[in-house]
């Protein structure tokens, strides 16, 4: 029996900080780093994620909905924070909550200065997008008169930043897509700028961003996902440190016959005597339904045992016939890279589902 005595997510500060200054060490001294700690810090813990970053002196964060920028503030959070898809209901908060919204759009752009002006604010720090190829959020090039018209008749905002977004940045099949994005996005930049009084910072590199187009790191990056310990490149993935272990323990094992079945819809039928153990942890904790059947399996003393049948809502049930343990045994889901890239490859995902999809009812602990 372990330490472990119910289901876990453990966060590693120490990897954590491993990898803010894996990446800090591939940039130009006077290159910034933005965080990025949306989706409960990529399925940590956004608070615990942030608050630790801070103390290393990261220069921005940044969220996905204001909610969870005022999360991060109602915890002691006093760095910037951008907001990377604000709506008009929530403007208000955001300024209240001294957040900094991205403003991706000519609706966006009104709304935010009306109420800018309503709020008799001065200079209040905004964040321009452009759509550069991905085609999610962002102004056009040819939106930059519309821009600067908007921006020249009020004092109530002031451009912190213009950015935009790489669609392949790990795919050097694609770089010549990436480096025309990047061309673009600097010529977007200068012909904003000439026109303002003052210069926006600038960026535009996520995680692979930051390795492959070193010659793109402008003012500032966003690290996301690397912060957690992944990549989309194997090399610069071995370079990083896990940050999370899910950890579970054995509740019952079962001794069960050949011809019985096991869970939910008999999605497994004994063709022989088995021993199962059942797992507190189910598809509301994040294992997805896609893992039974033998998709997805956990580890127990260093052996694998794969999910038998259908995952449970709370449980699942696995394979230990050829495992010594017990009742009690501390149980291991992940903790390590590898296993997290197996678990997503084996059912077509990868590595930002499985860690994004751990519930909040799973107790986070620091190691």
């Amino acid at each position: 029996m372990g330490n472990i005595q119910e289901t876990v997510l453990e966060i590693d500060l120490n990897a954590l900080k491993h990898n803010f200054e894996f990446i800090k060490s591939k940039l130009k001294n006077n290159t910034k780093i933005l965080a990025v700690v949306k989706a409960y810090g990529y399925g940590t813990d956004a608070a615990i994620i942030a608050s630790h970053l801070e103390k290393l002196n990261v220069d921005y964060f940044a969220v996905a909905y204001a909610k969870e920028g005022v999360d991060l503030r109602n915890v002691g959070v006093k760095k910037p924070i951008l907001v990377l898809h604000p709506q008009p209901i929530n403007f208000q908060s955001i300024i209240d909550n001294c957040l900094e919204p991205n403003i991706y759009s000519k609706r966006i752009l009104e709304e935010f200065i009306h109420i800018a002006e309503v709020n008799h604010l001065k200079e209040y720090p905004i964040h321009i997008k452009f759509n550069t190829g991905l085609n999610r959020l962002g102004f056009k090039r040819e939106d930059i008169i519309y821009i600067l018209s908007k921006l020249q008749k009020t004092t109530a905002v002031k451009v912190t930043s213009l950015f935009s977004h790489l669609v392949a940045s790990e795919d050097l099949n694609e770089k010549d897509f990436s480096l025309n994005q990047i061309n673009t996005f600097k010529e977007i930049a200068l012909e904003l700028t000439k026109t303002l009084n003052y210069k926006p910072m600038l960026h535009m590199l996520n995680t692979s961003g930051i390795m492959n187009y070193p010659e793109a790191q402008f003012n500032m990056v966003r690290a996301g996902i690397s912060l957690y310990g992944f990549a989309n490149e194997d090399a610069l993935t071995k370079q990083l440190r896990n940050v999370v272990s899910l950890k579970s323990v054995i509740s019952q094992i079962h001794h069960i016959k050949k011809g019985e079945s096991v869970g939910y819809n008999r999605g497994f039928i004994t063709e022989k005597d088995i021993v199962s153990a059942t797992i507190p942890i189910g598809h509301a904790d994040g294992i997805h339904r896609a893992f039974g059947k033998g998709k997805g399996f956990v580890t127990i003393k260093g052996k694998k045992a794969p999910i038998l049948g259908n995952v449970c809502m709370d449980m699942v049930m696995v394979d230990i016939t050829n495992i010594e343990c017990n009742e009690g045994d501390e149980v291991t889901i992940f903790d390590n890279q590898d296993t997290v890239n197996e678990l997503a490859s084996n059912i077509n995902s990868i590595p930002y589902e499985i860690l994004t999809a751990i519930s909040q009812r799973v107790k986070r602990i620091v190691k």
